[in-house]
């Protein structure tokens, strides 16, 4: 198997776990990009020799062609050249590992240009998913699913559409490092316990996200699109193991789940391989060892993140993106220390509540509305 692809956002830990996939699988990278981390941007450069690396920031792109002007590879800059990396015409596929919004365009670029989407980028979806679909839909582009859980899923699905017999789909949550609290107890949380998960290694925003419970409110709103259910077809269960990634239930009763270690490299690798399966030196599952998996109900009085992500998809149009960027803004707010962490949420629910959900018609409706809420957010701190 000989595949090239682009890596958006390849600095990142989704991002750097794709380029050890690809090193291990013979896949070419062909272009990279990062924001701001040019040393690891440089050094990935140096030893992968892509055609391409961009940099969204045009101070950081600057230095990094002075750093590395002794090759061959080539500096572009800004949402120009992500979206120049996203269509290379010797490029099979591209993997969007970017945070936040960023990733909307790019994916939209890819997808005009035929390529195929492996997808890790959520807010693409939560904030353009109506777009996103109907043009991939459209362009004949498939989107693969490289989150855990909606890998599993897809896994469960063998790739094909049987939603005429599916009864739900499941996901599962670890729970993340508030699992058990109350409210009152999350009252005067640090950033650094909100930083500490207990099974996965994730970037600071996306980990934020999963104490909040955010991230698996995306991943409803996610599940709809990719498979074309509605919310109420999507279920949460907390799994402290995070060894069943997700499951599917049909009518019958039969329940399909997929399982495996708590590593991102696997559905990494799926997502870059499809439909084919390659050996990988990931760490087997033992499930002897094991020996007990547990299953809880969610919180949703403690953690209400799901169920505004699920009044966000049923009032549809841009109330999802609403959702996204005042969660964007208000997760870097919570980060530099500017709010606490219970109100992380409540200046959600204060957007939501104060924008009227438009019908979603252009690329450029989605990024000012997501502009006006930004602003709103930051007028309320």
């Amino acid at each position: 198997m000989q595949k090239n692809i682009s890596v958006l956002g390849s600095t990142g830990s989704i991002g750097t776990q794709t380029l050890e996939v690809c090193e291990e699988q013979n896949i070419k990278i062909r272009a990279i990009s990062a924001n701001k981390n040019i040393d690891l941007l440089e050094k990935q450069v140096r030893k992968f020799k892509p055609d391409f690396v961009a940099v969204f920031e045009e101070n950081f792109a600057k230095i990094l062609k002075r750093n590395i002007n002794d090759t061959y590879t080539k500096v572009v800059v800004g949402m120009e050249g992500l979206c120049e990396i996203s269509t290379l015409p010797k490029i099979d596929a591209v993997l969007t590992a970017v945070s936040g919004i960023v990733g909307l365009e790019p994916t939209l670029a890819a997808i005009e240009a035929k390529k195929t989407i492996a997808l890790a980028n959520k807010e693409t979806l939560v904030a353009g998913g109506e777009l996103v679909m109907s043009r991939a839909l459209k362009s004949g582009v498939q989107i693969l699913p490289v989150d855990s859980e909606h890998s599993a899923i897809f896994q469960c699905l063998a790739g094909k559409d049987n939603s005429q017999f599916l009864k739900k789909l499941i996901l599962t949550a670890s729970g993340g490092p508030f699992f058990g609290k109350t409210k009152s107890e999350l009252k005067n949380v640090t950033v650094q316990n909100a930083l500490n998960h207990p099974s996965w290694s994730m970037g600071a925003k996306i980990t934020i996200d999963s104490a909040t419970m955010m991230n698996k409110g995306f991943e409803i709103i996610e599940a709809c699109h990719l498979f074309g259910l509605p919310e109420y077809k999507i279920d949460v269960l907390i799994h402290r193991e995070s060894i069943i990634h997700s499951m599917i239930e049909y009518i019958d009763g039969s329940v399909m789940a997929q399982m495996g270690t708590p590593t991102m490299k696997t559905p990494i690798q799926y997502a870059l391989t499809y439909p084919e399966r390659l050996s990988s030196e990931n760490e087997k599952l033992n499930l002897a060892k094991i020996k007990n998996l547990s299953f809880f109900e969610p919180d949703n009085k403690t953690f209400e993140a799901m169920d505004i992500c699920r009044n966000a998809i049923k009032i549809g149009g841009t109330a999802p993106l609403v959702v996204n960027a005042a969660n964007e803004v208000a997760v870097s707010l919570f980060l530099s220390g500017k709010i606490k962490f219970l109100e992380i949420i409540e200046l959600v629910k204060s957007a939501l509540k104060n924008f009227k959900s438009q019908k979603v018609s252009s690329l450029n409706q989605i990024m000012n509305a997501d502009k006006s809420v930004r602003e709103f957010i930051k007028s309320l701190v």
